[in-house]
């Protein structure tokens, strides 16, 4: 049983699996186009919870909303279903594949056994895309891989009901209606205003205000817990970044092609102009990560390193407030 279903790589999971998921259907959006009507460039700081025994930290918001916001924003609507009983999610996912449905799910890294080992780890966010049985093997459309793959009926139970933060609970979703004229430039503009309203947001812990708070806790991090246990928090704030399904200097260029897509589209030439300002905001974000990465290992020479990563930190946060003010005005 397999379903009629192309796979197309993504540098993200969420963004891959709904512009893969509508491609199915015939709506060729690309991923860029996804992340940004679904207002997915996001930050916030919660040094009051922990995940892996460091301040959470994300750049993107909540597992489901970037595909929730595009939906609504496009008037697509999407089935979505959690499970108490493994056998019932069973039960509703062979259902969709034996009436071709491909269908989207939430899992934990943990326990998928195609992802190298340095990879896996207890996070329960992860999307892709179920698209085919061959025996006991399900055919994984997984966006952040090059080639399709498959999972074992017990292996992708085991993901699907993976325990912890974000526990997916059998997470199953896809779409059930797409109308005949979806108002694109109507959902770009508010997906736009709605990235700029988060990351300008009056909130100490939120967007530009958050990335400023974290800069700020830099400093305190040696003197309040040591040395080790603040490189432990750089680590963890590095690997949110760059590893994990939140990336932060990844999802600026992401974010920049969609700018460039919405140029064409709306027919705005600031928006380009836009777009290679957050390409260079992704540049220094990218450098900040290898600067960190460099302390927390051991090998910066530099004085002061703590001091300078937080500069850096806020001299980015200004690069952003100026950039958020003027795409605003820009749409």
């Amino acid at each position: 049983m397999t379903l009629d279903f192309k796979h197309h790589q993504s540098a993200h999971c969420e963004n891959g699996v709904a512009s893969n998921l509508l491609r199915n259907k015939g709506i060729n959006l690309s991923e860029p186009m996804v992340f940004g009507i679904g207002s997915g460039l996001f930050f916030v700081y919660l040094p009051f919870i922990k995940v892996n025994h460091a301040p959470a930290i994300s750049y993107r918001p909540m597992p489901g909303l970037i595909f929730n916001r595009l939906a609504k924003k496009l008037g697509i609507k999407i089935k979505r279903q959690k499970f108490s009983s493994t056998e019932k999610a069973q039960e509703v996912l062979e259902y969709n594949l034996a009436h071709n449905i491909p269908s989207g799910l939430q899992v934990g890294v943990y326990h998928l056994s195609y992802f190298p080992d340095e990879y896996r780890f207890h996070f329960n966010a992860h999307n892709l895309v179920v698209y085919g049985k061959e025996e006991n093997n399900f055919l994984i459309s997984d966006p952040v891989m090059e080639h399709v793959t498959t999972l074992t009926t017990d292996e992708l139970e085991k993901v699907r009901f993976s325990k912890g933060a974000l526990s997916p609970k059998g997470h199953i979703y896809y779409p059930v209606y797409i109308p005949e004229n979806l108002p694109l430039e109507q959902a770009i503009r508010k997906g736009i205003r709605k990235t700029c309203t988060d990351m300008l947001a009056p909130v100490p812990i939120i967007g530009v205000r958050g990335i400023r708070m974290v800069a700020r806790h830099i400093l305190k991090w040696p003197k309040k817990h040591g040395v080790r246990k603040a490189n432990h928090y750089l680590a963890q704030m590095v690997r949110m970044q760059e590893e994990i399904g939140t990336g932060g200097g990844g999802f600026r260029f992401i974010y920049a092609a969609f700018l460039q897509e919405a140029a064409v589209i709306l027919k705005n030439e600031r928006l380009k102009e836009l777009s290679a300002d957050m390409t260079k905001i992704g540049d220094l974000w990218r450098d900040f990560a290898v600067n960190a990465s460099r302390v927390y290992k051991k090998r910066s020479h530099q004085e002061n390193v703590y001091e300078s990563l937080s500069k850096e930190l806020m001299h980015i946060a200004d690069l952003e407030e100026k950039f958020f003010k003027e795409l605003k005005k820009a749409i």
